[in-house]
């Protein structure tokens, strides 16, 4: 315990004081099943923590060794997890398949990839570092299930209803079930392997025992539903596999559609991509070179300073450089406060990301009123900040060995931020609309103006709004 005490001494120097004393009390005193696949957003509201001093924690914290991340890709329709890693350059499919339910799903960053923390054996050996050891229920909530889905406590309870039977099958075993068939849609579903039988019970009930025999090996191969009447079932499950499988009869029915429908916020990759203490302490480690990742919704903030050229002409290039840094400096601590991240910095320019419109919005605003500050504080010398936002989908990729992202959607942002005037927020329909957006304008009694603007290398002209 004294190197897990080292490493609790160095997170309280550089994490959130109370987010850090939270981790070390949560480390110390949860049950095992509360330090596998943890939920920063979920954690965070049940301790009562800001979600960005707790995710920034969890960071520090995964770097010193206390924690292993990991990025899991989930099945949106039953929250099961399809793929773990431990680097998200292995989400590297373009369709991950739900066995259980019969579908297929592109790893997008804002739906369908969560990021976890496990505790370190170093630090505190709990259950879930030998999965195979684990009890049918706590392997589904623990091992089978992300974080996405809010399980009740008496899991046992909610299987041992929803399921015809269960079984504990060792490698290379085989099991003989007898049991009776509802006329329902019963899933023989294998967590371990992710396989699955779909068996469609219907018609006349029978009184003679039907016999059906399933192998499960390393293929997961896709398999017709078999169609049996309702009625006895002799079922043989062999396990050519070398581990443990824990395969149950399923009942798909509307209680099994309650319990999959439980959710809760979870950290999704794309939230954690464009945060600033994830890109320090990661850089560009995260994503391979060769990878297209896809966002459905990313909000990206352009700024530039009007002028700067003159500043130097007229102050002089120390006293000018000095008050440009000190202008970078501000627009990164108010970028980080808002939960997004600086991608990189061009001149005098500063390209940011946000994962909602109204935090670059609510960003904005604090930047242009910084800047006033800024400009009493060097003896008036007015610095003219021009601010551009858009919003929508992209791609994360590597350029230029930094972790970036490509598409219609940064172009259009830095267009019009080229648009902006001196101390002006320009911003696209999508990012004023946002209900969030809107609620925090109104709250600052802004009311956008909209003008119909031509964008260089868009086709048609867009309405970009002025928040004045």
């Amino acid at each position: 315990m004294s190197e897990a005490r080292n490493l609790f001494a160095l997170l309280r120097q550089s994490a959130d004081p109370g987010a850090a004393a939270a981790i070390e009390e949560l480390v110390r005193d949860a049950p095992d099943r509360a330090l596998c696949r943890i939920n920063v957003v979920d954690f965070a509201a049940k301790a009562g923590l800001d979600e960005e001093p707790a995710i920034a924690a969890f960071l520090h914290a995964a770097r010193l060794g206390i924690f292993e991340l990991s990025w899991n890709v989930l099945c949106p329709s039953c929250a099961g997890v399809l793929d773990a890693s431990a680097t998200l350059r292995s989400v590297n499919r373009e369709e991950y398949r739900c066995a259980w339910c019969a579908a297929g799903y592109e790893p997008i960053l804002d739906e369908v990839v969560e990021v976890t923390f496990l505790v370190n054996r170093r630090v505190r050996r709990i259950e879930a570092h030998a999965p195979d050891e684990l009890p049918l229920a706590e392997y589904f909530r623990q091992i089978f299930w992300s974080s996405a889905i809010d399980l009740p406590d008496d899991l046992d309870r909610v299987i041992q209803e929803l399921t015809l039977d269960t079984v504990e099958l060792p490698p290379g075993e085989r099991a003989l079930l007898s049991l009776q068939l509802p006329a329902e849609l019963v899933i023989i579903l294998d967590p371990v392997t992710h396989s699955t039988q779909f068996l469609q019970v219907k018609g006349e009930p029978t009184r003679e025992r039907q016999n059906l025999s399933l192998v499960f090996d390393k293929v997961r191969a896709a398999t017709e539903a078999i169609e049996l009447h309702p009625g006895p079932l002799r079922l043989s499950l062999d396990n050519r596999t070398d581990t443990r499988l824990l395969p149950g009869l399923w009942i798909a029915g509307e209680k099994l559609e309650q319990l999959l429908g439980r959710r809760k916020p979870f950290l999704t990759a794309k939230r954690l991509l464009t945060n600033q203490v994830f890109r320090d302490i990661y850089g560009v480690d995260t994503i391979d070179v060769d990878q297209r990742l896809k966002i459905t919704s990313l909000t990206f903030l352009f700024t530039d300073l009007r002028g700067s050229t003159e500043l130097y002409e007229r102050l002089g290039d120390l006293v000018a450089f000095d008050l440009v840094r000190a202008h970078f400096q501000v627009l990164n601590q108010v970028v980080a406060a808002e939960g997004g991240a600086v991608v990189k910095t061009s001149g005098d320019a500063v390209m940011a990301t946000f994962p909602t419109p109204d935090r670059a919005v609510a960003a904005a605003l604090r930047m242009r009123e910084a800047m006033s500050g800024l400009d009493q504080a060097h003896s008036g010398e007015e610095l003219l900040l021009k601010i551009g936002i858009h919003e929508g989908p992209c791609l994360a990729v590597v350029l230029n060995d930094r972790q970036d992202y490509f598409g219609r959607t940064v172009n259009i942002a830095a267009r019009v931020q080229g648009l902006a005037a001196s101390r002006s927020i320009l911003a696209t329909r999508s990012v004023v609309s946002h209900p969030k957006s809107s609620s925090l304008l109104e709250m600052g009694g802004l009311k956008p103006v909209a003008h119909q603007r031509a964008l260089r290398g868009v086709a048609d002209e867009m309405a970009v709004y002025e928040i004045p």
